[in-house]
């Protein structure tokens, strides 16, 4: 065995305490009066969350043991006191890594390794922690059968393994990451180093001061009386479910760090139900971490909050089976807290048609269905849903019924419940218009102001629809507008963003007041969108303000920038202030973090495109189509940016080529087929031409401008019997387009 590298140098600063305590007491001070509490936190995922590598905090078998697998290779060994690995590093050598701090307990315990620049990084070499019974207490990959290249961004010492970007801010109390931009180093500091009673309670110093000097049996003291930073018994089930959702979503942080007893969307913007997140009719894909799940639920409409089910002490659930749902779900609950949950007993084979105790006859096996993550660690959807395997095929969407029953279809689980319940008389579900719009099927802009206009949705239902609307631009001002009045800044925030590419005038008029909003989501995606309207064109009396708006929220940005993501948004935050060559080397930088991250590449090539740098533009499209292990999809995309952009430059030939490689890739994307069949024509291969068009039609019939392809060209061709049954069946998806004929009368 060689000798220990020296990963960090003394002059380098490494994550730990924080010398302002900002109004936070020291960790030890609520055990005194609080001891009950304390007891109950102690073994909890919170207290686990971060801790230091230590023989009573380390579960792993760092005993010599090896690991071999894909070509990923690693020893875990011990010397002392200290644990430590040996493994591939940065530069594709195997050298001993110690293991400074372990990272949760069950089911599976990571570890984190020091590194120069204020770094820790997570191996992804994970501990399974759960019994020999249940395949754990081992060694396993949290990629398994992958390898990853020292240089992937999904290497163990990458960017997606950093701890201080990816993972801190939820594992410790008061986490500030402080990082430099320039330098790409971290001076990340915390509170306490895990999940505290001041994580979720907030800065508890002058509780404590008030507890020293008051007397604390005094009756009927108020939360005010006793300093408390965040009063629970004050908040409604919503207000309580935003002092989780900070962690316990899906977000972006607005670079504030945790903001206990404040409004989620002062610290964070949780992401809508998009694809790779959420399935079309919002059941969880992605790792999304619960709350967007729970805030489409009818639970959630009710004001059942978190503890109501999960002790907000031990994290663990109230009850075991059946009896946590009949809390409030049986024949006689014990309060009216929810008066909106029907009163009768569902604990029966009359409701659930499965044998009594079996896992059929479990509630959460229908209506929580699981997915699991990190290989080992199932999580339960918290959407609350009613099994609907009927809307299988109008959303492309998972169903609990043939998850379990795997050896039969959709349909044969959507007739079993209609023969128990009865046809279901439901109104269409979101997941329709959202698996229309996202596979091309039907009008787009009318779908999703469908959705948007039902204020009865849910609001991250409503801000997804607002997000999609806003990527369709100024046809769909109108819907977004309605939406900026919301009252759920979720809807706000995403509609916002669908009004930066109107005139100065019109935005001014649309976003100004937002930058008044109450909430710094909502004054964010204002400011973004007013970013490029020149100072003058603004009220004076708003001027000055608005420049120190703008300034911290680049600030907060460059504190964020750390992620390929984060710098894609300074980058576009730098493109609409004009700052054009600042932005090109923030776009950059976030490929040198990840060459795979294509959202970067793609707005780096518009923005070559735009400023007439065509052949820079043409080179990092061939140097992203020239990456390894780019998914299908996104390479899909860059071929058909090419195939654009060499059409563009009149290299039609080549084009072609370009778009065939996109068609086979993204076989859904209607938008393709479409543009290769008018290429095609173009270039006299009317066959070819409709030979594509069809096999758009075929994953997208309701397709509009597919359809008015064919027309056009059956038209050229004088086809009259084709262009007449393609204009019905344009007519029927989209009756008022314009570019349909009149109706005879």
């Amino acid at each position: 065995m060689g000798p220990m590298p020296a990963l960090a140098k003394a002059s380098d600063i490494v994550p730990g305490p924080a010398n302002e305590r900002e109004g936070y007491a020291d960790a030890s001070s609520c055990k005194g009066c609080h001891a009950p509490q304390a007891a109950l936190w102690k073994d909890s995922d919170h207290a686990w969350a971060m801790r230091d590598a230590t023989p009573g905090n380390v579960l792993g078998a760092f005993d010599g043991r090896s690991f071999d697998e894909a070509g990923v290779k690693a020893r875990f060994w011990r010397k002392g006191e200290h644990y430590y690995v040996t493994t591939e590093g940065a530069d594709g050598k195997m050298a001993d890594f110690r293991v400074r701090y372990t990272f949760g307990h069950r089911p599976l315990q990571q570890y984190l390794v020091e590194f120069p620049g204020g770094r820790l990084q997570a191996l992804t070499l994970a501990w399974d922690s759960r019994s020999k019974q249940d395949a754990g207490q081992r060694w396993f990959s949290l990629y398994p059968g992958q390898r990853f290249a020292p240089d992937d961004a999904l290497h163990w010492t990458g960017r997606y393994q950093n701890w201080n970007g990816m993972c801190a801010d939820c594992h410790s109390t008061r986490l500030l990451k402080h990082y430099d931009d320039q330098h790409d180093r971290y001076a990340t500091t915390w509170q306490e180093q895990t999940v505290g009673c001041q994580g979720c309670h907030g800065p508890g110093q002058a509780h404590v001061d008030w507890a020293k000097q008051a007397n604390i049996d005094k009756p009927r003291a108020t939360a005010s009386d006793m300093q408390l930073s965040v009063d629970f018994k004050a908040l409604d089930g919503k207000g309580l479910i935003e002092q989780c959702a900070f962690c316990h979503s899906r977000r972006q942080s607005l670079g504030t760090g945790q903001q206990p007893g404040k409004p989620q969307l002062d610290a964070s913007l949780p992401a809508t139900l998009r694809e790779g997140l959420y399935h079309a009719d919002g059941q969880i894909d992605g790792e999304v971490y619960v709350y967007g799940s729970f805030t489409q639920s009818k639970m959630y409409a009710a004001g059942v909050s978190c503890t109501d089910c999960h002790d907000p002490h031990t994290t663990r659930v109230k009850l075991e089976g059946n009896a946590l749902c009949q809390q409030c779900h049986n024949q006689h609950p014990p309060t009216n807290r929810f008066p909106s949950l029907q009163a009768r007993n569902y604990d029966t084979p009359e409701h659930h048609h499965h044998v009594q105790s079996s896992p059929g006859a479990q509630c959460v096996n229908c209506h929580m269905p699981s997915k699991t993550y990190m290989v080992v660690d199932p999580r339960r959807d918290h959407s609350f849903r009613l099994p609907r395997p009927d809307l299988a095929d109008k959303t492309a969407s998972p169903d609990a019924c043939t998850a379990c029953h795997a050896d039969k279809p959709p349909r044969w689980a959507a007739t079993a419940i209609e023969g128990w319940f009865g046809a279901p008389k439901r109104p269409a579900h979101y997941g329709e218009a959202f698996h229309s719009a996202r596979t091309g099927q039907g009008d787009r802009l009318n779908l999703l102001t469908a959705v948007i206009a039902d204020i009865g949705k849910p609001a991250i239902v409503r801000a997804t629809a607002a997000q999609q609307l806003a990527e369709i631009g100024p046809p769909a001002i109108t819907p977004l507008g309605w939406a900026l009045n919301a009252k759920d800044g979720v809807v706000r925030a995403y509609a916002a963003a669908g009004f930066a590419r109107l005139p100065p005038q019109a935005r001014i008029r649309q976003l100004l007041p937002l930058l008044d909003d109450p909430l710094l989501a909502v004054r964010d995606e204002a400011l973004r969108g007013l970013a490029d309207v020149p100072l003058d064109a603004l009220p004076a009396e708003r001027r000055a303000g608005f420049k120190a708006q703008l300034a911290d929220y680049e600030r907060r940005l460059r504190e964020n920038a750390d992620l390929p993501g984060g710098r894609l948004n300074l980058a576009v935050l730098l493109q609409r202030e004009g700052r054009e060559q600042e932005a090109i080397a923030q776009y950059r930088e976030a490929l040198r973090l990840d060459a795979h991250f294509t959202p970067a590449r793609v707005n780096l090539v518009t923005l070559y495109s735009n400023t007439g740098q065509l052949d820079a533009a043409q080179r990092q499209l061939r140097e992203g189509l020239a990456l390894e292990g780019m998914p299908a999809g996104d390479h899909g995309n860059l071929a058909y940016m090419l195939a654009l952009l060499l059409a563009e430059q009149g290299q039609a030939q080549e084009s072609v080529k370009w778009l065939d490689v996109a068609a086979r890739e993204m076989p859904g994307n209607a938008r393709v087929f479409y543009n290769q069949g008018l290429l095609l024509a173009q270039l006299d291969r009317r066959d070819d031409a409709l030979q594509a068009l069809h096999q758009g039609l075929a994953s997208s019939p309701d397709n509009p401008d597919l359809l008015y392809a064919l027309i056009y060209l059956h038209s050229k061709a004088g086809e009259l019997d084709q262009v007449e049954h393609y204009v019905e069946r344009m007519r029927q998806v989209v009756p008022d387009d314009p570019r349909l004929p009149p109706t005879k009368q």
